[in-house]
């Protein structure tokens, strides 16, 4: 079950998520219960399967900047880490680093789980 707990084990800055959310508990709620199902990571996934950085890039970003106002810590370290080696369009494999995307992206859902 979601709270403000869980989010906190889970590696969440509740006090800066909420303060975005301006100290609305239950809006800061309903905002981190959309993330497990946003299409970017879906995108991400598939751009990186193709070997379209630019459209990896596109994806990766949308997700730091949504991450980032949720203050989703856990899940945007890796996120924010594969937005800049895209920006640059490193060639590398992306395989362990969406896995830790996809592990945490997991979790955030199980505890979004009512």
């Amino acid at each position: 079950m979601l709270s403000l707990d869980a989010l906190r084990q889970f590696g969440a800055n509740t006090d800066e998520g909420l303060q975005r959310c301006f100290g609305n508990e239950q809006f800061y709620f309903r905002l981190v219960k959309m993330m497990p199902g946003d299409a970017n990571f879906q995108k991400l996934y598939d751009a990186l399967d193709s070997g379209d950085l630019a459209a990896g890039f596109e994806a990766a970003h949308a997700l730091k900047g949504a991450l980032g106002n949720l203050a989703l810590t856990a899940l945007y370290d890796p996120v924010q880490e594969i937005t800049e080696l895209l920006r640059s369009r490193t060639e590398m494999d992306y395989g362990p680093l969406l896995e830790v995307i996809r592990t945490r992206r997991d979790q955030l859902a199980i505890l979004c789980e009512d």
